[in-house]
């Protein structure tokens, strides 16, 4: 019987062999995996260093060409010392903290605030180096204030690039990309796959080994058996393709199967996890922690450690007792208009919950009329309350200024989550899940909230929600820029003005 030859496409393809060893290869480990990672990682670093390095050089280029009108600096000068001693703080606390390997620049993290904060700790080291060695004399004034302020923003565009890059090159098909296999149950693994995208996450998946479900009537001598084989040939697979983790998906209510699973793998050089289900998605900054001789996963934290409720209590009183001094002539202008636009007093009173939810009493301009009832009416557009001044106040924000006494006092800050009356704290703290989160902290004069235009009236749950999750993103990224950019944005920012009345 004759046959007609083959296509010549078909003499193109691969044989089946040369097809098994592309699949092979691209599941085991490459031989220069190691090479590019700490080379990826090693350039992140140089990056910084030739950041802080070049900006210094430049500035201090810029300030000879100001006073000397030259363009090269004879020696080493100011910029050599101080961006040194920056360079070696900050390499060293990021290589310390792991902030250069390839999953921490891919991973969503807030990479801005953390630069930032690291820039600040430096600089203040930097200036403890100097008074103690009795250098800081030495120095350029000019220079090294042109070296902080040009030094952070030119890092933090830098370290933006850098992670959005590694972030469109490195893929799960990238050499250098973390190698995991997945143990679990079907519907647990099917569960993982569901809701994960490798690219997305910054890993490849390698392999999987599933776990077979022991039959209810089953004995233990045999459920034992079963699960001993399941592991058994997982295990041979994880040593063949050598990942770099594994990742047991079993939940954490079985668990003398969790107990087997760490058992088997910790026979294997891979580093081991273990995922209690999708409850980790809700946390990004998980942590293990220990409290005397007890461990336990840290799903949340204080909203503000001691060292950061030091640095926000001494802006707040030392901005509100600035603010105090320059606005007395506009506190007696406005008392003078209150007074002469309707009788009462020139303060009103009213009181709130603060930190911790302890009452105390907000302090405003009086913008309404003065009446007796007892029933809280939220302030409304065209409310006939309001008086002809406090129009303006309202508008103008003016009314909330006397709250910098309540920030001298302690119970409010600066910035923070806008305090409510307590009749809708009640209220939507039964309605509106986390509501009462927003007393983790201090209550502010303005808020990330209020900058964003979520202020006024709330006339519906909704309204109430979008406020609540500005006020939990601020509490979960709290920073000093964070607290500059919203005390800026309320004075220049039109949004800070909507729904003012």
């Amino acid at each position: 019987m004759l046959q007609e030859p083959p296509p010549k496409v078909y003499h193109r393809l691969p044989s089946l062999g040369a097809r098994r060893r592309d699949v092979w290869a691209s599941l085991l480990p490459r031989r220069n995996r190691a090479a590019f990672r700490v080379g990826i990682s090693g350039a992140v670093a140089m990056t910084d260093l030739l950041v802080i390095v070049g900006t210094a050089y430049a500035v201090d280029i810029a300030y000879c060409f100001a006073t000397a009108r030259i363009f090269m600096p004879a020696g080493t000068g100011t910029w050599l010392h101080i961006s040194g001693l920056l360079a070696l703080i900050i390499l060293t606390t990021n290589i310390v903290r792991e902030d250069y390997g390839i999953e921490a620049q891919i991973a969503q993290r807030p990479h801005l605030r953390r630069t930032a904060t690291l820039w600040l700790a430096a600089w203040a080291l930097t200036l403890v180096v100097g008074f103690a060695t009795k250098t800081s004399n030495d120095l350029s004034r000019a220079v090294t204030a042109g070296i902080f302020v040009a030094g952070l923003p030119a890092m933090l565009v830098v370290r933006f690039g850098m992670v959005r890059l590694l972030r469109h090159g490195i893929t799960s098909a990238s050499a250098s990309i973390s190698r995991v296999h997945l143990v679990g149950y079907e519907e647990d693994i099917a569960r993982f796959y569901d809701g994960k995208d490798a690219d997305a996450l910054g890993l490849r998946i390698i392999g999987t080994s599933y776990l077979r479900r022991v039959a209810p009537e089953a004995d233990e001598a045999a459920r034992r058996t079963q699960v001993a084989e399941d592991l058994d040939l997982a295990v041979s697979v994880i040593r063949f393709l050598q990942p770099d983790d594994v990742f047991i998906l079993v939940p954490w209510t079985d668990t003398a199967d969790v107990e087997r699973c760490v058992d088997a793998f910790l026979r294997v050089p891979a580093t081991l996890h273990l995922r209690p289900g999708s409850i980790m998605d809700r946390f990004p900054d998980l942590q293990v922690g220990r409290i005397g001789q007890l461990s336990g996963i840290r799903v949340g934290r204080k909203p503000l450690q001691a060292g950061e409720i030091f640095v926000k209590r001494a802006m707040d009183i030392g901005l509100s007792l600035l603010a105090l001094v320059m606005l007395a002539p506009l506190f007696v202008a406005v008392a003078i208009l209150i007074k002469l636009d309707s009788p009462g007093p020139v303060f009103f009173r009213q009181r709130r919950y603060g930190f911790n939810q302890q009452a105390f009493g907000v302090y405003k301009f009086r913008s309404m009329k003065t009446e007796r009832s007892a029933v809280f009416r939220q302030a409304s557009r065209n409310d006939s309350r309001i008086t002809r001044v406090g129009a303006v106040l309202r508008r103008s924000n003016i009314d909330e200024l006397p709250q910098l006494f309540n920030v001298v006092l302690g119970e409010m800050s600066l910035v923070g989550p806008r305090p409510h009356a307590l009749a809708h704290d009640r209220s939507f703290e039964r309605r509106i899940a986390l509501y009462a989160r927003r007393h983790n902290v201090k209550p502010g004069i303005t808020g990330w909230a209020q900058v964003h235009g979520l202020r006024g009236e709330t006339l519906t749950d909704l309204d109430m929600e979008r406020r609540v999750a500005h006020d939990l993103h601020y509490i979960d990224n709290w920073s000093v820029w964070l607290d500059i950019q919203i005390m800026v944005r309320t004075v220049v920012s039109p949004r800070a003005y909507r729904n003012a009345y």
